[in-house]
């Protein structure tokens, strides 16, 4: 099983992962053209995509969802919450309900959704399996539960949230309702809090280790990594960065 990403931030997210002739989108922040040219430089075309799963409809993950299912005849996997977001005149075919606690397969992929605190209607995050090896990928929620927890012990790899460095949020730009909205149980996790998810779950297989969703305005690669080796207690250079221009490479999980 293998694993990269089209690109993750504020401006469109979108990761792919990858077993034998099975590839799933998760999620899709990025128009049409872009989203082809992304998956280009991976050495895929979109007729090669298996399923787009969704986590939660905010537009810089869901936006590009809809267009891009419906011109390549995608399936579309997301819980109902999240579902009422796409266009009317998007096929019933292609969309496929799931329950957020259910697992449910793709191909070779085991795809097992979960549910994390974050300000939209269903919102979950996932664990990709192939019956060796599991990959979490986990980019929007405002805190961390027991469940979550659970859910991301064991990975072989996992792509984490480090959206914010608090203190550069707090004495930023932003307006105090945004700060509040970012910082917040709903809101994004900081470097720290991903730093103590990583304390709290089992990491004794973990071979891949990705800070995502960092904001260009609140945060910068260096503190992501400084806050997840130390965590880990690991050299600065096995943390890896998920950029939203590039996303990041082909890794093996």
């Amino acid at each position: 099983m293998r694993f990269a990403s089209l690109g993750s931030g504020s401006s469109g997210n979108a990761t792919i992962v990858e077993r034998a002739g099975t590839r799933v989108m998760m999620d899709c922040g990025f128009a049409l053209g872009e989203t082809k040219a992304r998956l280009e430089r991976l050495g895929l075309a979109p007729s090669q995509l298996t399923a787009i799963v969704v986590t939660h409809e905010h537009d810089d993950h869901l936006g590009g969802v809809a267009r891009f299912a419906k011109r390549f005849a995608i399936p579309v996997y997301l819980t109902r919450g999240t579902a009422q977001w796409l266009p009317e005149d998007f096929p019933l075919s292609l969309v496929h309900i799931i329950d957020s606690h259910t697992v449910f397969a793709i191909g070779d992929l085991q795809v097992e959704p979960f549910p994390v605190p974050h300000d939209a209607r269903e919102p979950v995050q996932y664990v990709f399996g192939d019956g060796a090896s599991r990959v979490g990928v986990v980019t929007d929620l405002g805190c961390t539960t027991a469940h979550v927890e659970e859910k991301l012990s064991g990975c072989d790899a996992l792509v984490l949230e480090c959206n914010h460095d608090l203190d550069m949020l707090m004495g930023g730009a932003y307006p105090v309702s945004l700060k509040h909205r970012v910082s917040g149980r709903f809101g994004h996790l900081s470097n720290r809090d991903a730093g103590a998810i990583l304390a709290n779950v089992d990491c004794s297989r973990l071979k891949h280790i990705v800070a995502a969703h960092l904001s260009k305005q609140n945060n910068t690669p260096a503190l992501a990594i400084a806050a997840l080796a130390h965590a880990l207690g690991c050299e600065h250079t096995w943390v890896g960065i998920a950029q939203q221009e590039t996303g990041f490479d082909w890794r093996e999980a």
